[in-house]
């Protein structure tokens, strides 16, 4: 799949068939992420791969989802921003979660190149997720990420209009200057 194709391709499911998916192919999709950006070359963004179907029920429980229990993997990602702190005391939160999202985001075009569906959660008790898998006080949990294949059609997705998110030169200008004028003062 060309990577136009994967960006536009790529939504939230929230409805999976029972067919369980190749964990090879979500290995390599987390593989995807170690090519994502990271503040002083310094990658901070661990991934935990779950596939105890009781683990995957507290999961949901955990995030009030119930959808994640229909899958057979999961993924939690998580972020050491601890890793940063000496070369970036200041930015070491900001980097790490940049540095996060970016891999993420290499992580979910991987997985929606090979026809897998997931969404992105966001919300769930972190102190129980970090209980359950034994992830150290000092290490964020960002995401989880039931993996499967989507049940049913997909819905269309919304796509924001160019016009409001577009500026040249400074917030809310929507016009560029002509080449031809732009050193016109």
């Amino acid at each position: 799949m060309q990577i136009d194709a994967a960006i536009q391709e790529r939504h939230s499911v929230r409805s999976f068939t029972n067919r369980k998916p190749d964990w090879r192919k979500i290995i390599e999709a987390i593989d995807s992420s170690r090519y994502a950006p990271a503040a002083g070359g310094i990658f901070t963004t661990r991934f935990i791969f779950v596939d105890d179907k009781e683990k995957i029920q507290r999961l949901a429980n955990y995030a009030q989802q119930d959808f994640i229990s229909q899958v057979h993997y999961a993924v939690i990602v998580c972020s050491s921003r601890n890793l940063l702190e000496n070369s970036f005391p200041a930015q070491a939160k900001d980097f790490s979660k940049q540095q996060t999202a970016a891999a993420i985001q290499n992580f979910l075009l991987k997985l929606t190149s090979y026809g897998l569906a997931t969404c992105w959660i966001g919300s769930f008790v972190e102190e129980n997720v970090k209980d359950e898998f034994k992830i150290p006080s000092d290490v964020d949990v960002d995401a989880i990420f039931p993996i499967g294949f989507e049940r049913g059609s997909t819905r269309k997705k919304k796509v924001i209009d160019m016009d409001s998110i577009l500026y040249f030169n400074r917030y809310k200008n929507k016009k560029m200057q002509s080449e031809k004028n732009q050193y016109d003062y």
